[in-house]
């Protein structure tokens, strides 16, 4: 995946995660490029062809050793995500599709953003932690909600971020969006506090989630839920302020029905503002490998 990136890119990136489902561990390869795009995908998936004088393998080759391969290409440029795994998941694995990038501001090496998740049955819980500003503070903030969000996963929305709010005082604050799925029961109920940007997308509908003004940890007058629908085919997405607020699917043909790695890497690509750390994360119930 590098050496396409070399080859047929001018600018792009390989972003590594590392993968976590129960008891099954994997590791997923994001590469994003604004090359030119590949016109013929068909054949670029055969082994053979070549547009550089190579033996031609490579895609074939990345789709043959995942166990989740998908690929979108425009003339904006191509995204690939690539997932191993160290078993196959069981035939009634409920959890999510779940597709994360956190990356700090440029220059840093502590990311003042962090996210987590926790799924038990048919229930999802989901956050996202923005700290105020970036660098180490900001760091300290988010990763001090993630953990208290994960020792205190049994609380709804509302109160694990009034908690939050009492145990971050000492902080800089953050902007946290708390969001919990069921999917038997069709309800996502949220809780935010800040501009943690977070919604969900059905068919052609966009609908934003409420989130109330103020900062975890300094000024929030009341912690609230708010109850939104949720379909089979819905799509979840979150992100911090390092993301354009105002981006759209036009120009995107395709894209809202592919892997969820897929649409946070076209996301971060074409609408990161470059000016803070930026978290995108975005979910929709498991397809049982339709994309392997």
């Amino acid at each position: 995946m590098g050496t396409n990136l070399y080859k047929h890119s001018k600018q792009g990136e390989l972003l590594l995660r590392k993968l976590c489902s129960g008891n099954r561990l994997g590791i997923e390869i994001l590469s994003l490029d604004r090359g030119p795009g590949i016109r013929e995908m068909n054949k670029c998936m055969e082994d053979g062809y070549s547009t550089t004088g190579t033996k031609g393998n490579g895609l074939g080759s990345i789709k043959r050793l995942s166990m989740v391969f998908d690929i979108y290409s425009t003339a904006q440029g191509t995204v690939i995500v690539s997932q191993t795994w160290n078993s196959l998941p069981s035939s009634n694995d409920r959890s999510l599709e779940l597709a994360a990038i956190c990356i700090p501001y440029p220059g840093e090496t502590l990311c003042g953003d962090a996210w987590s998740s926790n799924s038990s049955n048919a229930s999802h819980t989901l956050m996202v932690a923005d700290g105020l500003g970036h660098g180490k503070e900001a760091a300290e903030a988010a990763d001090l909600a993630v953990s208290l969000f994960e020792e205190n996963i049994e609380l709804p929305p509302p109160l694990l971020l009034q908690k939050m709010h009492g145990a971050l005082r000492s902080t800089r604050g953050a902007a946290i969006t708390v969001v919990q799925l069921n999917v038997q029961t069709r309800k996502i109920i949220c809780s935010g506090i800040g501009n943690v940007s977070s919604g969900c997308i059905t068919g052609e509908n966009s609908k934003s989630f409420v989130s109330l003004n103020g900062t975890v940890g300094h000024q929030a007058q009341r912690f609230q839920e708010f109850t939104y629908e949720w379909t089979p085919s819905s799509l979840l997405f979150f992100h911090s302020d390092g993301l354009q607020t105002r981006w759209k699917f036009d120009g995107y043909p395709g894209l809202k029905s592919r892997h969820p790695s897929l649409i946070a890497g076209v996301l971060y690509r074409d609408y990161r503002r470059g000016t803070d750390d930026v978290t995108v994360v975005v979910a929709r119930e498991n397809s049982s490998g339709t994309f392997a």
